[in-house]
């Protein structure tokens, strides 16, 4: 009994062995295994949120009320005018050069034309020979006309002569109309000016030829321009065209003429929007009786609001251009969303928002081309945008 009871003994232990082992087996087994599956996950984890874009992020800058735009523009003349000869010659006199100033009436240049005042006495001659004609032939109508009465003559000859009389009238009115026109064409032999102003080009010299045949490519003797009241053309951006009423006041202001302001006022407007620029085109009327306004000069206007406008300012390189127009990206929700803006004024490095965005928006800076929107993006860091040095 004992014996038997000693090898059941031995026989538990044993299995208690196996178990232990087996046991320890699985333990190590399992700890494995779970090892590798979470760092599986772990994995798995780093890769999504490496999948994630990393952005920086900026809030954009409060701009002060927007009471004033301020529009490149360009001056012109008033009236800009070539001159052109009527008649054709030589030129023997010019009387003022560019720069010159002159008055409506002025004698600007003489043109001697010998065949037209050949070709206007011969018109002359013409015309008295054919009233000479037309006298004979009006008293030999009124004299048949009264034999006629008295049965002296027949009627046939009458009316032939009573038709002569009536042809040589319309041969007189038409040498008088000849003579007209030739005397017209001696009158452009002088070159006057049109109008006040100033002679900004002269392109022809004592000697040189001037033909103004039909047949010919007519060169401009001279070119006046009226710069007393000059125009300023500036094409106002779509969002600003309220700005742009006609009547409203504004000014001008330039470079070369440091600290001082020209004042005039928006006379029109094209009343149309350019498709392509988005603007409307606007014409600006300044006096200018010193002359210091010069066509062809760049000018700044400014513009007064009807109402201020509130705006916020971001660096430039935080707008997309997409195919749908300007967005920004914008993080909301961990999630980046671009933006329809509309831009006022470009300060260079960062430009005016004035529709889409609010200060407490988080801007992504420099957003990536590919950049869609509701992709999951990660925030980095925040920071003030650059304010426009308003």
């Amino acid at each position: 009994m004992i014996f038997k009871h000693g090898i059941k003994a031995r026989r538990i232990r044993a299995w208690a062995f196996v178990f232990a082992i087996a046991g320890g087996l699985g333990f190590v087994i399992y700890s494995g295994i779970s090892a590798r599956a979470s760092a599986g996950a772990r994995l798995d984890q780093v890769t999504a949120e490496a999948a994630v874009p990393v952005v920086t992020v900026l809030h954009p800058a409060t701009a002060a009320p927007t009471q004033e735009i301020i529009l490149p523009g360009n001056i012109q003349a008033f009236i800009d005018s070539p001159i052109y000869a009527r008649t054709t010659g030589y030129l023997t006199h010019w009387y003022f050069d560019i720069g010159a100033r002159v008055k409506q009436g002025q004698l600007l240049a003489e043109i001697e034309t010998p065949e037209v005042d050949q070709q206007l006495q011969q018109a002359r001659a013409q015309l008295e020979t054919a009233q000479a004609n037309y006298s004979l032939a009006q008293t030999t109508a009124e004299r048949w006309q009264f034999l006629l009465k008295t049965n002296s003559v027949s009627k046939q000859e009458t009316d032939q002569a009573v038709s002569n009389m009536a042809a040589q009238k319309a041969t007189v009115e038409s040498n008088a109309a000849n003579v007209r026109r030739l005397e017209q064409l001696q009158s452009f032999e002088k070159v006057y000016a049109p109008f006040d102003g100033v002679v900004t080009a002269r392109n022809t010299d004592i000697g040189a030829l001037i033909d103004a045949g039909a047949g010919s490519q007519t060169k401009e003797l001279f070119r006046l321009a009226a710069i007393s009241t000059v125009r300023v053309f500036v094409e106002v951006p779509e969002f600003y065209s309220r700005a742009a009423d006609p009547g409203a006041s504004a000014s001008l202001t330039l470079d070369e003429f440091p600290g001082r302001v020209f004042h005039g006022k928006l006379v029109r407007n094209a009343n149309s929007i350019d498709p392509a620029s988005r603007t409307l085109l606007v014409e600006m009327d300044v006096d200018n009786p010193d002359g210091k306004l010069l066509p062809g000069a760049y000018v700044s206007v400014h513009l007064k609001l009807p109402n201020p406008i509130r705006s916020v300012t971001v660096p430039a390189e935080t707008l997309l251009f997409r195919s749908e127009g300007l967005r920004v990206g914008v993080v909301r929700k961990d999630r980046a969303e671009l933006v329809p803006v509309k831009i006022g004024n470009d300060y260079g490095s960062t430009v005016e928002i004035v529709s889409g965005l609010r200060p407490s928006d988080e801007v992504i800076a420099n957003p990536s081309d590919s950049l869609t929107n509701g992709s999951p993006v990660r925030v980095l860091s925040a920071q003030p945008a650059e304010g426009a040095g308003q």
